[in-house]
C-alpha cells in the first residue's frame, strides 16, 4: 500500500450501506477473540521495564498460559462459543498443549506475529515479509491450516503490512478497529476484508484504565444491547477480545461467563468464527 492521506477503503457511512444478513436470518455476529501469546524471558516485555528479564511483567503473562487460558476455554464451551485466537506463532513452540486443547475445541487461528515482543511497523520491509511468512509458515504447521486472519502486535502495520498479508493468503484482518460491520479493502487491485475488532470491549485496555470486573461485564451487556438492537436494520459484529493473562485470573473469570451467559440467552445471536463471517459475507454480494 502506498502512504496516503485516508485507508485504502472509500469513506462508506453505515447508513449508507447494503443491508447485511447472516445465516438462518441471524442478527448479530458474535466473535470471541482470545489473544495467545508468548514474550521471550530474554526480550524486553512491551510496556514493562525496557529490561530483560523483567519479572514482574513477565511472569503474569505466563500465568495467562499456564493457568489463565483454560479457564477460557471451559467458559466458552460452556457457552457454545468457538474462539478465533489470535496466535503468536512461537506458541506452537513454547505452550503446544495450548494449541492441541484449542483444536480439540474446533477454534480458528490467526496469525498474530511470531511473538508479542515485536512490532511489524519498527521492521525494515523485508524483515517484515519474512516475519508475516514465518508466522503463517509455522501455525500452518502446527495445525494443518493456513490462517485466514491476521492481527498484528499492538495493532501496527506499515505500508506494507497488507501488500504481506495477501501474499500470504490472508482474506481478513482486524487491524483496524474503526466499524461494526466487515468491510473490503483495495490493496493495489486486491481484496482483503477488515473485520471488526475491538478497543473497547477488550479485558487489557479495560482493566488497565482501572475498571472493575463488574464495569467490564456490563461494558459487554451493554455493547451487546445496543448492536443487537441495531442489527435489526442490518447485521452487525460483536466483538470480545481477551488476554488469558487479565480475564483468566481467578476473580475476573466470572464476568465473562456472566456476559456470555446473557448473550447467548438471545434469539438470532450467531456464534461465530472469524473466516465464518467473512466468508459469509464475501459470498452474500451484499459486500462494501
Amino acid at each position: 500500500m502506498e502512504p496516503q492521506r485516508y485507508g485504502p477503503f472509500p469513506y462508506t457511512p453505515i447508513n449508507r450501506r447494503p443491508k447485511i444478513t447472516w445465516p438462518d436470518g441471524k442478527r448479530l455476529a458474535l466473535w470471541v477473540i482470545p489473544n495467545i501469546e508468548t514474550f521471550p524471558l530474554d526480550e524486553p516485555v512491551p510496556g514493562g521495564t525496557g529490561m530483560a528479564p523483567d519479572i514482574i511483567n513477565w511472569a503474569p503473562r505466563d500465568y495467562g498460559a499456564r493457568v489463565g487460558v483454560f479457564r477460557i476455554m471451559e467458559v466458552l464451551a460452556r457457552h457454545g462459543v468457538r474462539g478465533t485466537v489470535t496466535l503468536n506463532s512461537e506458541v506452537c513452540d513454547d505452550y503446544p498443549e495450548i494449541i492441541e486443547d484449542a483444536m480439540s475445541l474446533e477454534w480458528e487461528f490467526m496469525g498474530h506475529n511470531q511473538s508479542n515482543s515485536r512490532y511489524l511497523h519498527l521492521m525494515e520491509p523485508e524483515e517484515e515479509r519474512r516475519v508475516v511468512k514465518s508466522t503463517f509458515d509455522r501455525i500452518e504447521a502446527a495445525t494443518s491450516t493456513r490462517p485466514k486472519g491476521w492481527l498484528s502486535s499492538g495493532l501496527q502495520q506499515s505500508w506494507h503490512t497488507l501488500d504481506y498479508l495477501i501474499e500470504n493468503g490472508a482474506s481478513y484482518v482486524a487491524d483496524w478497529i474503526n466499524d461494526d460491520q466487515p468491510y473490503l479493502m483495495d490493496i493495489g487491485g486486491k481484496t482483503i476484508c477488515s473485520i471488526p475488532y475491538s478497543g473497547e470491549i477488550n479485558d487489557l485496555p479495560a482493566f488497565r484504565q482501572g475498571k472493575s470486573s463488574d464495569e467490564f461485564e456490563l461494558m459487554m451487556r451493554r455493547q451487546f444491547d445496543t448492536l443487537y438492537h441495531e442489527s435489526a436494520e442490518s447485521g452487525r459484529v460483536m466483538a470480545i477480545c481477551l488476554h488469558p493473562f487479565v480475564i483468566g485470573v481467578p476473580h475476573r473469570i466470572w464476568a465473562l461467563d456472566s456476559a456470555l451467559e446473557y448473550i447467548c440467552g438471545h434469539d438470532d445471536v450467531w456464534l461465530a468464527t472469524g473466516s465464518e463471517i467473512i466468508n459469509h459475507y464475501l459470498q452474500s454480494g451484499e459486500t462494501f
